[in-house]
């Protein structure tokens, strides 16, 4: 019985090789082939990104993208040998890619959005921009989201569909930047006579440029002063510690040439009736 049993099983198992033996052998060339060429694949869009100076952080999702499509259809390809209708296969992955996307629909947004900061560039890792309602310097530019760190050392994770759905302003792509101050004097000073203590103030300072010349003009006629807009160019690393010395600097100026800086005035005219 027992010999009977394993003839039986042996005739089988010679079917089933002559059947499925070329099939078999064709899928495991045609999966090894298709592992050595995804990686192949894989490795040209890697240097073919590093060429064309593509950000880092772009560089392995995308090489690695590649890499998995080709496996699909490597896979793909190996169920065909089997006589496996590859057609219906196809359409529940779509449906499946279909229902996966729509779950993931915000996701996807910040990605789509990450990917265009990354190819476009409007900013790069240490600018200081304006950007979904927040500034700050830029820290890390993210497939899904951007790190900003504010001023006073806050740190702030914006999805990138926030930032590139909306108005982004970047203070340091210029390698020069105005630095806008206000400055007032009393309607009964000579205006001249400030300009010139103001421009020799700019001057003193190192970090004030020449080229482009600082603004000193008359910006408005105030209710109690008349209004000086200071603008001295500067380079974007020293903005803030320059705006902060300025203003010191020019109050400290002009006190000593005796130009008055007034406060707010307001004139009270009093009338006794007659009783």
């Amino acid at each position: 019985m027992s010999d009977f049993d394993l003839s039986k099983l042996t005739q089988q198992m010679t079917e089933l090789v002559s059947t499925w033996g070329l099939q078999v052998v064709g899928a495991i060339v045609v999966l090894i082939l298709g592992l050595v060429i995804a990686k192949i694949v894989r490795s040209s869009v890697r240097g073919m990104l590093r060429r064309a100076k593509m950000d880092e952080t772009l560089i392995p999702f995308l090489s690695n993208l590649v890499y998995y499509m080709v496996l699909a259809f490597v896979g793909i390809a190996v169920l065909g040998l089997f006589g496996i209708p590859t057609t219906s296969f196809i359409a529940v992955l779509g449906a499946a890619g279909l229902a996966v996307g729509l779950a993931l629909q915000g996701t996807l947004s910040n990605f789509a959005a990450g990917v265009m900061l990354l190819f476009f560039r409007p900013f790069r890792v240490g600018d200081y921009v304006e950007a979904g309602g927040d500034e700050g310097e830029v820290r890390q530019v993210g497939v899904f989201a951007s790190t900003l760190l504010t001023l006073d050392n806050v740190t702030i994770v914006l999805p990138n569909a926030a930032i590139w759905g909306a108005k982004i302003r970047n203070y340091t792509d210029h390698p020069n930047r105005r630095n806008d101050l206000a400055i007032g004097i009393s309607y009964g000073d000579d205006i001249n006579k400030a300009r010139q203590v103001i421009s020799d103030v700019l001057k003193a300072d190192d970090r004030v440029l020449q080229d482009p010349a600082p603004l000193i003009a008359v910006s408005g006629l105030g209710d109690s002063s008349v209004d000086l807009l200071v603008g001295p160019y500067c380079k974007p690393e020293h903005y803030w510690d320059l705006r902060f010395d300025m203003y010191q600097k020019i109050k400290e100026g002009l006190d000593q040439a005796g130009v008055t800086i007034p406060f707010p005035q307001r004139d009270v005219h009093l009338f006794r009736e007659n009783s």
